[in-house]
């Protein structure tokens, strides 16, 4: 299974950079950041200074070497997806080809109020990601692209240069809404994660995934199946028995694990859940 690190933007740019170069060196599959403008309540308060998700995403892209980058996940309901086509196509040139689009259909509904950010039904926000998935698709493959959806239109659009990666970066859709989410991932992504998932409900979502390959005629192998763990570094054991359940994450399918830190975890524990071999 691959091993993945993430740590989100709100603990001060020297620790971040700290975080994204020993994570770099002792080979994790990718590194992660957080689409949120400030914390997002629970163990990081809502007034935790945050720093911007895809610009510290660009820095992570420049300091690191070897390691995949990206957004778990980017909320599409906070840039015009054409936008954020083009935003991806430059970290992916100053990572040399390493980027991962993260996409999500948004939930933090206090951001979207204190930003006058239309937050709509949650339906109508996975509607937008299939439509912005699209959309993005065509625009990074396409000389020039036309497009008449519901939510956004383009009229002769270009996105040049295109992507590094062709046809374009792998696109991780994070969610786990069995009806409409996972049909999205169906269509869409190269790999699907969920967060905070136990071994067995992950395994029935994953069979859920399978459902939905079916119905869209694609080939459920196509897709990386992937899992969101929370570790918080300041409870003894925790992180320990997160790597306990990973026989039993493999067993159920799960190809590729990303190790969530709530607060800045030290070197030791770093180097201590680096991937082996």
């Amino acid at each position: 299974m691959l091993i993945s690190a993430k740590l989100p933007p709100v603990f001060g740019y020297e620790g971040l950079v700290g975080f994204w170069r020993a994570a770099d060196e002792l080979g994790y599959h990718a590194i992660w950041n957080y689409d949120h403008f400030y914390g997002i309540g629970g163990l990081m308060e809502l007034t935790q200074p945050t720093l911007e998700g895809w610009t510290t995403l660009a820095a992570m892209a420049a300091l690191t070497k070897r390691a995949r980058v990206g957004c778990m996940v980017t909320g599409v309901t906070y840039r015009h997806p054409a936008v954020l086509a083009n935003m991806a196509v430059s970290v992916d040139h100053i990572s040399g080809g390493r980027l991962e689009i993260g996409m999500g259909a948004a939930w933090h509904e206090p951001e979207h109020r204190a930003y006058g950010i239309t937050y709509p039904p949650a339906g109508t926000r996975i509607a937008m990601l299939d439509e912005a998935l699209t959309l993005m698709k065509m625009l990074w493959t396409q000389e020039r692209t036309t497009f008449g959806g519901t939510f956004w239109s383009l009229e002769d659009a270009l996105c040049e240069p295109k992507p590094v990666q062709r046809p374009h970066p792998p696109i991780v859709v994070g969610g786990s809404g069995e009806k409409k989410t996972l049909r999205v991932v169906a269509k869409h992504a190269d790999e699907w994660n969920t967060p905070g998932q136990d071994p067995v409900e992950w395994l029935r979502l994953n069979k859920v995934l399978d459902e939905h390959c079916a119905a869209v005629d694609r080939d459920p192998k196509e897709i990386r199946r992937g899992v969101q763990l929370f570790v918080i570094p300041d409870v003894e054991g925790n992180a320990e028995s997160h790597v306990a359940n990973y026989p039993a994450f493999e067993d159920a399918g799960c190809e590729h694990i990303v190790l969530s830190f709530y607060s800045p975890p030290s070197l030791d524990l770093v180097e201590k859940l680096a991937p082996r071999g």
